[in-house]
């Protein structure tokens, strides 16, 4: 089996030498950059299985970096994990908001972001291994609303236009759209997108649905697609 290809965006070569060093030990194959201009060309032209992302890596903000990594063609899936001295709550809603899937502040310990590397190269196999399982597994077309889910392609269409979606949006949107509603705690999605990951919280959910709601919503502040129902989760729209 190939190693795992991590690319490390790191605009201080000490920490990403480290992080370098660290996740070789562990059995990756790792490619760094300390330009956020590199690193755009080689997301642009390479596959990778993990991004490790400063979110101020000199040569362009780093988080249009992440924006831009989402809507390209060719690891618009990939799992991205921040390193930020950034640690403000709203600087990490940001971060997440921007495409990124979990975010880890600086100083951290060579062990937590070890495992958190492990825990997003995990949820990328079982996302891309066959038979797989979860929400995607089920591969019958959804349509509601305009709303159009091609499981079998991972295709999204509203009114006809196509929606570039990352897998755990994908995932998201299938879930709620296949149990139109159906009401689903935070702490259910959490269990059924993340499957048990462990360095993420509600709050993560709330993040994923906002993103969702860009990107499939006409009025993203008032939904007719994915609704919240407050003090208990959210839902997608009743099929009726």
């Amino acid at each position: 089996m190939n190693s795992p290809r991590v690319l490390i965006v790191e605009g201080e070569p000490t920490i990403r030498d480290l992080v370098c060093q660290h996740l070789r030990d562990e059995g990756y194959a790792c490619d760094s950059v300390g330009d956020g201009q590199e690193a755009l060309r080689r997301t642009s032209a390479q596959p990778f299985d993990l991004v490790v992302l400063d979110p101020l890596v000199p040569g362009t903000n780093g988080l249009s970096l992440c924006r831009a990594v989402r809507s390209g063609p060719v690891n618009r899936d990939v799992p991205i994990l921040m390193l930020s001295t950034r640690h403000d709550e709203s600087d990490k809603v940001v971060g997440l908001e921007s495409g990124a899937d979990d975010y880890l502040t600086k100083p951290f310990g060579v062990r937590e972001l070890v495992a958190r590397t492990r825990a997003l190269l995990k949820r990328r196999r079982r996302t891309v291994a066959p038979g797989g399982g979860g929400a995607a597994a089920d591969s019958t077309p959804i349509r509601l609303k305009g709303l159009e889910i091609d499981p079998a392609r991972r295709r999204v269409r509203i009114e006809g236009r196509e929606v570039d979606l990352t897998d755990q949006e994908f995932r998201m949107l299938q879930l709620l759209a296949t149990h139109a509603g159906i009401v689903f705690s935070r702490e259910a999605l959490l269990a059924k997108i993340w499957r048990g990951d462990t360095f993420v919280t509600v709050r993560s959910v709330d993040t994923l649905v906002k993103r969702v709601r860009r990107r499939i919503e006409p009025d993203p502040p008032n939904p007719r697609f994915l609704l919240t129902v407050w003090g208990v989760g959210y839902k997608f729209a009743d099929a009726s």
